[in-house]
């Protein structure tokens, strides 16, 4: 028998929620009551049982915590960047949980300004979170957006950074970004519509407090507007994206009040990315196949059907984004899984690849303000190697290196080691699963495992290193990461076969790494936990009903388990846009998709693993009562003794705490329940 507390046990109340003939009835619908005190109170209760739960592994918890603390380096300098003459970067100190914004003019060691100190911005407040911070062409303005909630409800003001003050304008209910016309006085920003989707642009005089001028609106619940400016600031880019269709509008950005003008026209299944350099608009389009190819037109006549193919489709390779500069593009590909990082001579059309040693690994460019140069800004990272700078010479085909992360602590890279393996899906797919692990605790026999998945929105679940996650390989265990259908981790087709009617493909997808490992000698069952988050809370949680079997613990943060109720919903944030993701349940062929692996609606009275959730009360993109509602009805169903653990955070949002210490500290939460589970119970890591 369990010697843990007993967790709260909601009231049921019945709701009938049946559509299309399936009956469904939901005991606890009534907890989506924000505003019930019952509610509320239900959420406290939740809390006190896992303090109370937590509560004989303190000593772990903190030891846990203060591990990942010693590893950070908590004053530190990032590497700044230059932009319009200034050098832009953030510093944190020791003890403060939030950045400051730092700059200095005319060299990267000239004399610094402080623009903006989050720590005193956030002084008595439990949740703050920045959006935008945008500096004027000129240097003298600064629009910054900051979140009190966690709803991503941001509103934005502008400093002056030549005497500290504030101009009058004050935008509420801003989405993240904003851009400035060449006048230094008018600013293009993204506001939401009712239902948080970004669906409008403003253009604002600055030195004004009136509300500002609609320049584009767009009504259609499908899609996302998005608002941005190209490198050489000569236009003002108003994207507007659905999950399989763009269309891209400018202004320039000389004459911010001139009216857009459409470079590529909405087209049903044809998505495009855009920048521009000397006259020529640059386009990633998916016109020819899904993969996307490069093109450029004439910025006075940007006509598709004439446009000059730089790069034409190819099966194998996807091209996920572009930099344009004076002399050279930079196009971030995606080799069959591989990242690769393509410079190729404006001139000449003569192109090279940035050489990596690492095989496991992820690379991107940083902030490459300037359009004028021949040094590109890269960041690597691999699951042994913390996130590494370098500055790339496109022209000599030299790497500078800048910085490299520190690991305080004794951290040696070489301590450690990464492979990658296949796993087979049940269609035939192979499925690619990346590993790391500290290689004096690796012996060739099964260990304690830690296996993460996203799959979801096209987004891949590219490798990453974590100093937190130091204090399990220390202890032993082998952290994966699965690479399922439903992101582009191997092209765009691997995206567009884990959606929609395939999105089954994810879950099956992510038990068949979870039984690789397995018979592959890696781990077993009774010491595989799976971790994800949101989308991957998801992932996750439909893998638990198919293939309870397969894992001792799960640990779900922010995620979207109760997945029919919410696409049933198109009140809430967020749904109309993603009926291209997980389809329309209001057509019966579409619910029947859902409802095969809705989380929620597919618990059934069986035994499962032991759950960790946790979830925030301010979450506007997966609602608090998704975690809260499964949570109870798991209880209700499961035959096991197994812990059913619900953590909220009362104050914030959908990315947690925001200060990095309380942040810290939730991670070492779940980080401990996951060491209980595996019975590495011991305070001490194993020594070094």
């Amino acid at each position: 028998m369990s010697t843990h507390p007993l967790p709260p046990r909601p009231a049921r109340r019945p709701k009938d929620v049946s559509v299309h003939g399936d009956r469904r009835i939901d005991d606890y619908f009534w907890l989506r009551e924000r505003d019930n005190p019952e509610v509320l109170e239900h959420l406290r209760a939740e809390n006190a049982h896992a303090q109370a739960w937590f509560g004989p592994h303190e000593a772990l918890k903190q030891r846990v915590y203060d591990e990942a603390l010693g590893r950070l380096k908590e004053d530190d300098d990032e590497v700044p960047y230059r932009r319009n003459g200034w050098w832009y970067f953030k510093r944190t100190l020791e003890g403060q949980a939030y950045a400051r914004y730092m700059r200095r003019q005319g060299a990267p060691d000239g004399p610094e300004q402080v623009i903006l100190d989050l720590n005193e911005l956030a002084r008595d407040k439990p949740f703050l979170q920045v959006g935008t911070v945008n500096v004027s062409p000129d240097g003298h303005l600064m629009a910054y957006a900051l979140d009190e909630a966690g709803s991503l409800d941001f509103t934005l003001v502008v400093k002056d950074l030549r005497d500290g003050s504030h101009l009058p304008l004050r935008v509420p209910d801003i989405a993240r970004g904003a851009a400035w016309a060449n006048d230094n006085r008018t600013l293009f920003v993204l506001t939401h519509d009712e239902t948080r989707r970004t669906a409008r642009v403003w253009r604002h005089d600055v030195h004004s407090e009136g509300p500002g001028t609609l320049v584009y609106e767009d009504r259609n619940g499908l899609f996302w507007v998005a608002l941005s400016k190209t490198r050489d600031q000569r236009f003002i880019v108003i994207g507007s994206d659905s999950a399989d269709t763009s269309e891209l509008r400018v202004i320039p950005a000389d004459k911010p009040t001139a009216r857009t003008r459409i470079v590529l026209p909405r087209r049903k299944g044809r998505e495009a990315s855009l920048d521009h350099g000397d006259g020529r608009f640059f386009l990633l389009v998916n016109d020819t196949g899904p993969n996307f190819r490069l093109v450029s037109v004439p910025a006075d006549k940007p006509d598709l059907s004439q446009a000059q193919e730089l790069i034409a489709h190819r099966d194998d390779v996807l091209l996920e984004d572009l930099d344009v500069f004076a002399q050279h593009l930079v196009l971030a590909e995606r080799d069959r899984g591989l990242q690769k990082l393509r410079v190729m001579n404006r001139a000449t059309g003569e192109s090279h690849h940035v050489g990596f040693d690492e095989r496991v690994y992820s690379a991107h460019g940083m902030q490459n303000a300037e359009y004028d140069t021949v040094v590109y800004r890269l960041a690597f990272v691999s699951l042994n190697t913390p996130q590494t700078v370098y500055d790339y010479d496109m022209h000599t085909r030299t790497m500078h290196l800048l910085k490299r992360q520190p690991v305080l602590g004794g951290y040696e890279p070489a301590r450690y080691e990464s492979t990658q393996i296949m796993a087979p899906a049940p269609d035939g797919a192979q499925v690619p699963v990346s590993l790391v692990w500290r290689k004096d605790r690796h012996h060739g026999a099964p260990q304690p495992l830690l296996l993460r998945g996203y799959g979801a929105y096209g987004i891949p679940n590219d490798v990453y290193f974590s100093s937190a996650l130091v204090s399990l390989l220390d202890r032993g265990v082998v952290v994966a990461l699965g690479h399922v259908r439903g992101g582009t981790d191997l092209g765009r087709p691997w995206y567009d076969h884990g959606k929609l009617q395939h999105k089954m493909n994810s879950f099956t997808d992510f038990a068949a790494c979870a039984q690789a490992l397995v018979d592959t000698g890696w781990t077993t069952p009774q010491q595989l936990i799976i971790e994800g988050g949101s989308a991957g809370g998801l992932l996750v949680g439909a893998t638990a009903n198919l293939r309870p079997d397969l894992f001792c613990a799960v640990v779900a943060e922010v995620p979207f388990v109760d997945t029919l109720n919410t696409m049933l919903d198109d009140t809430l944030p967020l749904t109309v846009g993603e009926y291209l993701e997980w389809g329309n349940p209001t057509k019966k062929a579409e619910y029947r998709w859902i409802r095969a692996y809705s989380p929620y609606d597919n618990l059934r009275a069986m035994a499962y693993p032991a759950f960790y959730l946790r979830t925030s009360l301010h979450d506007s993109q997966v609602p608090y009562w998704e975690a809260a509602k499964f949570a109870a009805r798991l209880r209700d169903l499961k035959t096991d003794d197994h812990p059913v653990v619900m953590s909220i955070n009362l104050d914030a949002g959908h990315g947690g705490s925001s200060g990095r210490y309380d942040a810290l500290k939730e991670r070492a939460e779940s980080l401990a329940f996951m060491l209980v589970q595996w019975g590495l119970t011991d305070p001490a890591p194993l020594p070094g």
